[in-house]
């Protein structure tokens, strides 16, 4: 009886737990959907200037108002969820293909090769990540591109860590042992034998790190080194509109609050996913 219960019980928690995982995955499914279609949802043309509706509170024609050149916000902020979310998306992936690829050589071959690895890896940790950026962006200029370098020249480093450390207290189980015994070759046993067993804990914390990204992203823009007008980014626009914050606060409030959401939403996704993996996501 107490076996059942506790089956039960396990069950009724996986099940809450699957539960909020779907909920979170519809939002930041349809946080992707409408920042794709983000140009079909525009109320408005978002580069379109108009000196007549300059600062204008929100209405029926511009639900967020306008910002001090007369344009919309509303779709601003739309067209801005692409630069935004699309932008710290790949940069994830990208982090994530680079540092996890590193951290499973470092940790299978050791050797120099981790000592290299490693070394690199500390050197970056050496700085503050955003201290960093903030060199980079200013050396190499504005522009979206020059903004993800700057944030992705040291977000290979957790997974690198991290996949070092999995591989190393994995390479000497019974399994990877009979697969280097059965003729496997290093890449077979890495992509194929040992990737498997530790992607659930890079997953969840690449789904932390897409917040993580978007405000470092936001926080380059906002200071000027990211993306350059006339283009949509959330941090750009805040940082267009923080002087006239007390005469058109909505334009500034539009964009923080986009950004708060969102980054929100991802927040949650990867505790989700880490409660329903039952991992521990490193912070």
């Amino acid at each position: 009886m107490q076996r059942e219960g506790l089956k039960q019980t396990n069950q009724k928690k996986s099940e809450k737990k699957a539960a909020r995982l779907r909920f979170f995955l519809i939002l930041a499914g349809g946080l992707m959907v409408l920042s794709l279609f983000a140009p079909f949802f525009c109320p408005n043309d978002p580069y379109a200037t108009s000196s007549e509706v300059m600062n204008q509170a929100p209405n029926w024609q511009f639900p967020m108002g306008t910002d001090r050149y007369g344009r919309c916000i509303c779709s601003r902020v739309l067209m801005g969820a692409r630069t935004s979310i699309f932008s710290a998306t790949a940069l994830v992936a990208i982090t994530f293909l680079i540092g996890t690829t590193l951290g499973l050589l470092a940790g299978w071959y050791g050797g120099i090769v981790d000592t290299l690895v490693m070394r690199i890896a500390d050197v970056m940790l050496a700085f503050p990540q955003m201290v960093l950026a903030i060199a980079v962006a200013g050396i190499l200029g504005g522009g979206m591109g020059n903004a993800m370098l700057a944030m992705g020249i040291t977000g290979w480093t957790l997974y690198a860590r991290l996949a070092r450390a999995q591989v190393l207290s994995l390479k000497k189980e019974p399994y990877v042992q009979a697969a280097k015994l059965s003729g496997l070759s290093a890449g077979r046993i890495l992509w194929g034998t040992i990737l498997p067993n530790i992607l659930g804990t890079l997953l969840v914390n690449a789904s932390t790190q897409i917040g993580v990204m978007m405000i470092g992203i936001a926080g380059l823009s906002f200071l000027g080194i990211g993306v350059n007008e006339p283009y949509a980014e959330w941090g750009s626009m805040i940082n267009l509109s923080r002087a006239y914050i007390q005469l058109a606060p909505w334009a500034v409030l539009a964009p923080a609050g986009a950004t708060v959401v969102t980054v929100m939403i991802f927040n949650y996704l990867g505790d989700c996913v880490r409660d329903y993996l039952d991992v521990e996501a490193l912070r």
